[in-house]
C-alpha cells in the first residue's frame, strides 16, 4: 500500500506543479522530477515522511509544523541526492528568502506544512482506499515500468547532465540512451 500511496502522491504532486507553473508564470515549466512517468517523487517520498509520523504529531496544528518539517527534510534530502547521484538540479531556491543552498526555502516549507496537513486530513482517506483496491498483479505490472522509467532517467541523466534532457519534446532516445 505505502507504494500505491508514493506513486498517487507523486502524481499529486506533478498536476500541482504544471498548476503552480501555469498560474506563476514560470519561465521554466519543465520537468521537476527525475522519471519520464507523469510524478514527482519528492512529493510522495514527502507524504510518506509525514505519514511515518507518530500519531501525536499528526494532530491539530503539530501537523502543518512536523508536516513541514518531515516534507521540508526530504526535498533538502531529495534535492542533495539528484545533485551528488546525478549531478542535475531540477530546482534551485537560490533567489528565494530563506534558502538553505538553494535546496529549501522558507516559503516552500510554509507551503509543504499547509499541504502537508490539507493532504493527511482531507485527501489520505481516499488514497487509502483507493490503494487497498488494487490487485497484486496491477502493482507488479506498474512497479516494473516504474522501475523501468527510473533505470532509463537514471542512464540519461548521468550521459547528458542536464535535467532537460527528460522533457518529451527534446529527449532524442538514440542520443540520450
Amino acid at each position: 500500500m505505502a507504494l500505491w500511496m508514493f506513486w498517487i502522491y507523486s502524481f499529486l504532486g506533478y498536476l500541482l506543479e504544471k498548476v503552480f507553473a501555469k498560474v506563476t508564470c514560470a519561465k521554466q515549466q519543465g520537468r521537476k522530477g527525475f522519471l519520464l512517468l507523469p510524478l514527482c517523487p519528492v512529493y510522495g517520498l514527502g507524504m510518506l515522511a509525514v505519514l511515518a509520523l507518530p500519531p501525536e504529531a499528526r494532530r491539530g496544528a503539530w501537523l502543518v509544523v512536523w508536516g513541514a518539517l518531515a516534507a521540508t527534510a526530504v526535498e533538502y534530502a531529495v534535492h542533495w541526492a539528484y545533485d551528488t547521484a546525478l549531478g542535475v538540479r531540477f530546482w534551485d531556491y537560490s533567489g528565494t528568502f530563506g534558502n538553505l543552498r538553494g535546496r529549501v526555502c522558507l516559503p516552500f516549507t510554509a507551503a509543504w506544512g499547509v499541504l502537508t496537513a490539507l493532504a493527511v486530513q482531507w485527501v489520505q482517506p481516499e488514497v487509502e482506499r483507493l490503494a487497498r483496491r488494487v490487485p497484486p498483479e496491477v502493482t507488479l505490472l506498474c512497479f516494473a515500468v516504474f522501475a523501468a522509467d527510473a533505470l532509463c532517467s537514471v542512464r540519461v541523466l548521468r550521459r547528458t547532465g542536464d535535467a532537460e534532457a527528460l522533457r518529451c519534446d527534446r529527449w532524442n532516445m538514440g542520443k540520450a540512451l
